[in-house]
């Protein structure tokens, strides 16, 4: 099930109707109000969340679903006509996992939704990742720097992830669009930056491990650096 919190009553229906015509259950809410009473009763798989709502704004709602154990874990999709560099690293340093600002064709939207379902669903068998202090679990979607837990968004731990599986190799922004949103964003090769640049803050000392290759992209080279 997923759920659509957004207030504008054309873009809410017709978001609901794409979804629904492709094969999702759906169910849409103009008023923060309503979504509480909802998740209450059915945590949903997925969340598109607009910015502007009454009552409270998305990100407050967005908060609210990652300091609780039930819905933390749930991918968030951020749907706003705020499309600045600031609000996005707003919203994702507040623990969204996608950001599509409006306008936006319902096909691009039902690839990235297809794209998030997948990233969830996929953690599986994949083996842990052992780095000195850091430790990340796949399969329990776990991240741990000395033993105390970091709580990442979605993409920013298939980022992560998917520089571990390529210890040593650069990896370009175009080859980790596509790796990890699963299509080419056409020239958005600034989403890695950020999700690069809120996953360096939230490891701390250990987000030296990233490094940039100028001109390139990013890398993590367990054999360059001491991680004691």
């Amino acid at each position: 099930m997923i759920y659509i919190l957004e207030d504008d009553n054309s873009i809410r229906e017709l978001v609901a109707y794409t979804l629904h015509s492709t094969g999702f259950d759906t169910q849409g809410f103009a008023r923060p109000s309503q979504f509480w009473a909802a998740v209450e009763q059915e945590a949903p798989s997925l969340v598109l969340l607009d910015i502007m709502l009454p009552e409270e704004d998305g990100l407050q709602v967005l908060k609210k679903l990652r300091a609780a154990p039930a819905t933390q874990k749930i991918p968030v999709m951020m749907l706003t006509a705020k499309d600045s560099e600031y609000d996005k690293v707003l919203g994702l340093d507040s623990g969204a996992d996608d950001y599509l600002p409006k306008p936006f064709g319902m096909m691009e939207l039902v690839a990235r939704v297809k794209a998030l379902l997948r990233r969830t669903e996929a953690e599986g068998e994949a083996p842990e990742y052992v780095l000195g202090r850091l430790r990340v679990s796949p399969a329990r979607h776990l991240v741990q720097v000395d033993g105390r837990e970091v709580q990442l968004t979605l993409k920013e731990f298939e980022l992560l992830r998917t520089l571990l599986e390529n210890d040593g190799m650069v990896l370009t922004r175009d080859k980790l669009l596509t790796k990890i949103w699963g299509y080419d964003f056409d020239g958005e090769t600034r989403t890695v930056d950020v999700h690069v640049r809120t996953l360096r803050q939230k490891l701390g000392e250990l987000g030296s491990l990233i490094e940039t290759v100028r001109g390139v992209g990013y890398k993590i080279d367990s054999k360059e650096k001491p991680l004691a």
